[in-house]
């Protein structure tokens, strides 16, 4: 049977620090990317008429979160569902950390960030029977790189889809946010025979397919060439077609030409039946396109390789890496995911497949210099139970995300689903206000294994990471929502 994993909803750093810092590579001083962070999450909290919050508003999610923002003020038509028609409440901390952002301290009456004993807020939930037989905590000041709570901290544990935070950074590190992933369309000399060449997009939809047709047919009729043979390209991957947990509605068979994720429905998130032919399906629809453009072709799509004296005459490029990876992480989306983990392996070299990705995203988790003993990283989606991570590593790749040494890595933050708002968490902290708008954070469940890793802000304004895992549970629901409660209680809000 199919795993449970997450199904999301409807979308939509200080101070000098030393030690753990140092390791982090964390610069002192007032960070003014933390300010942007912040106040970014503190427009999504009070959704009414403060949405424009600092930061770029330049991708899908940036604009799903304002849309949903928006629609918590009952107008602009958009999202009216049924739901709460005052949207969910802003967390009671937001006014601590507005006074901290306009002041650049905790307001008089704030608990003290510095001196708070986390071991005694975090313990007591940390008992909780629902997150099973197993469970490790790291909290990290996100500004300093100081680690201000650490239980289990370095024992290895399935993240479920947790991993996916391993695998973005790793992508990010290795091509940069800029990136794109080509799909093209190269012709023979003599025009006669044209390939549709996969570059590992699992986004292609078709109006992207038959933008490439129509390109294609224009070339074509240039050397007048109405009818053609077509041939499809699915080598840039390699390795085992399905991944180990089998056929499954969460993930398509692995490919690296395949059309909307190979789903056989109109949508674009969540589990759905799919394809076991992603790129013939891919092909055939392409063909399609290229008769209403005019272009006919001889017999049925076969898979073949261009000719080396081909052209390109026409290419697609997908969205922008760091577009991809809010996408994964805020839907939990296991087919881009795992195109991430392929797309750094080619990058470094590697074969595209499973192996490959698991060599490429570690060797790049490497170069960060955080602690890797005892991780594995079978798969870039989590989907795999061979997955192994620590809590450390968790938060210690968010706390890097923060960093503005590393700006390359800033999607893995924007890209974290907001606590009653997008994703994976659009359906989690809407009975308990206290964290709502104010947590980001990555989910992860599988049977018996459900984490959250993501960033809080506390009343003093400053961004923390965390990470929290839990194995053998046997309540997921349950379970989630002690989670929540720990990522609550970071911000010192209702819990």
């Amino acid at each position: 049977m199919a795993e449970p994993v997450e199904r999301p909803s409807t979308e939509p750093p200080g101070t000098p620090g030393g030690g753990i810092a140092a390791r982090l590579g964390v610069r002192g001083g007032v960070n003014d990317w933390q300010f942007t962070a912040v106040s970014a999450v503190v427009g999504l909290a009070l959704a009414a008429g403060a949405v424009l919050a600092a930061g770029p508003w330049d991708s899908g999610q940036r604009k799903a979160e304002r849309d949903r923002a928006v629609a918590a003020e009952g107008t602009g038509g958009v999202h009216h569902d049924g739901g709460d028609p005052e949207g969910p409440a802003p967390a009671p901390s937001a006014p601590a950390v507005l006074a901290a952002l306009s002041t650049g301290t905790g307001p008089k009456d704030a608990p003290a960030g510095a001196t708070r004993d986390l071991r005694a807020v975090l313990e007591p939930l940390l008992e909780n029977d629902a997150l099973g037989t197993r469970r490790a905590a790291v909290v990290i000041d996100t500004a300093t790189g100081k680690r201000l709570y650490g239980k289990g901290a370095d024992a290895p544990m399935t993240p479920a889809s947790t991993v996916k935070i391993a695998t973005t950074v790793a992508a990010l590190g290795a091509l940069g946010p800029a990136h794109r992933i080509p799909t093209t369309v190269r012709a023979s000399d003599d025009l006669r025979t044209v390939t549709l060449v996969g570059g590992g997009d699992p986004t292609l939809d078709k109006a992207a397919l038959r933008a490439l047709a129509t390109g294609t047919a224009r070339a074509l009729k240039t050397g007048k060439a109405p009818s053609v043979r077509l041939r499809y390209d699915a080598s840039a991957y390699s390795g085992p077609t399905h991944h180990p947990i089998g056929p499954n509605e969460n993930i398509a068979p692995m490919s690296a030409l395949m059309l909307n994720e190979g789903r056989q429905d109109d949508s674009t998130k969540g589990p759905a039946t799919r394809t076991e032919d992603p790129a013939g399906d891919a092909a055939r629809a392409f063909a399609g396109y290229l008769k209403d453009a005019g272009v006919t072709t001889k017999g049925a799509p076969a898979p073949g390789r261009p000719a080396k004296t081909s052209r390109t005459v026409a290419t697609h490029l997908s969205a922008p890496l760091s577009g991809l990876v809010e996408r994964a992480l805020t839907n939990s989306d296991n087919d881009i995911a795992e195109a991430l983990a392929r797309q750094t392996a080619i990058a470094a070299g590697q074969p595209a497949d499973f192996t490959g990705g698991r060599r490429a995203v570690t060797a790049g988790l490497k170069k960060l210099g955080l602690p890797l003993k005892g991780v594995n990283i079978a798969d870039g989606s989590g989907l795999n139970r061979e997955d192994k991570v620590t809590a450390a590593l968790l938060a210690g790749l968010l706390a890097r995300a923060a960093d503005p040494a590393h700006p390359e890595l800033r999607a893995v933050l924007t890209g974290l689903p907001v606590a009653g708002f997008s994703g994976t968490l659009s359906s989690r902290y809407t009975s308990e206000a206290g964290g709502t708008g104010f947590i980001r954070a990555k989910t992860g469940t599988l049977t018996g294994v459900n984490s959250l890793a993501g960033t809080v802000v506390d009343t003093q304004g400053r961004l923390l990471s965390f990470a929290f895992l839990a194995s053998g549970t046997t309540a997921p629901t349950e379970a989630q929502k002690a989670l929540d409660k720990l990522a609550t209680a970071l911000g010192a809000g209702k819990r």
